[in-house]
């Protein structure tokens, strides 16, 4: 799709045909940057999302560029630069024709390099901030071209509970994971994506983990371990890194049931494709 847009804006010179073809490859730009950062290809991802700023800019489109701003700010803290994720999350805010589903995505990535920053007071703000997002304004690519530009209720619940486990307030991300799970249970099987239903029950079994839950833990990843090796994807994996070394606490030493999951885990990451790839990136959830 890029290719083919890139291959057409060179033969046309109608304003209008360019206008849709840069917003186009905007889109696939975005597309492959997100698909590049699941299969933990950092580098190759920011270089898309950087892309898909500059073909926003070229026409003016301000959800576009906010969306690839956004991803720019969680690649900055999955690199371990929370301060400039914070950055670049509050440029992403200031684009003009921003929706509800836009502005509460940007909030949810905000709170998120906050956690990364153990700052309790801004990070709660920002998911204060997301959870009253509902005002229902719209901007066509979140809430019309959707898909991986959608961010629904269940996808903020679930990155507030990640939040909440960079602060290390287990209630709160085991109400937001559960807040999660519940919304998606409403939903037919084939319509709950991976992508959200995977690391909300991640973030819910660590919760558990924190009070020493191992039984409540392994409930939790029992749907997290039927994930086919194709859909376990960087963020997944990360969060089960996050989930076994809590496992190596000193509560855990000697107890069966946590040498278990651990292994458990290990078994399952080897066959990720990030891992196969043998791609090496830090951690989503910080320790």
């Amino acid at each position: 799709m890029l290719q083919h847009a890139q291959r057409t804006l060179e033969r046309t010179r109608s304003p209008e045909q360019l206008t849709r073809l840069y917003y186009a490859a905007g889109q696939a730009s975005s597309l492959l940057a997100a698909v590049s950062f699941d299969l933990g290809a950092l580098a190759p991802a920011v270089s898309f999302a950087r892309t898909a700023v500059q073909y926003g800019k070229t026409i003016g489109h301000g959800p576009l560029q906010a969306y690839a701003y956004g991803m720019l700010s969680f690649m900055a803290f999955w690199d371990g630069r929370p301060s400039e994720s914070v950055r670049l999350a509050r440029i992403a805010q200031g684009f003009g024709g921003l929706g509800s589903t836009a502005r509460q995505r940007l909030y949810a990535i905000e709170a998120r390099a906050h956690g990364h920053l153990r700052d309790d007071a801004e990070a709660s703000r920002c998911i204060v901030a997301a959870l009253e997002e509902t005002g229902g304004r719209r901007d066509e690519l979140h809430d019309d071209v959707a898909g991986e530009f959608a961010f629904d209720e269940a996808r903020t619940a679930m990155s507030n509970a990640t939040t909440g486990l960079l602060l290390r307030n287990g209630e709160a991300a085991e109400e937001f994971a559960t807040a999660a799970l519940t919304l998606l249970s409403n939903r037919p099987t084939a319509e709950v994506p991976l992508i959200v239903s995977g690391p909300a029950a991640l973030d819910l079994a660590r919760a558990r983990l924190m009070r020493n839950e191992v039984e409540g833990a392994q409930e939790a990843l029992d749907q997290v371990f039927q994930v086919p090796p194709g859909h376990r994807a960087s963020g997944m994996m990360e969060r089960l890194t996050a989930a076994r070394m809590e496992l190596t606490r000193p509560d855990f030493r000697g107890e069966a049931s946590a040498v278990a999951v651990a292994e458990q885990i290990e078994e399952f990451s080897a066959l990720s494709p990030a891992r196969r790839l043998g791609a090496q990136s830090a951690l989503a959830i910080e320790s």
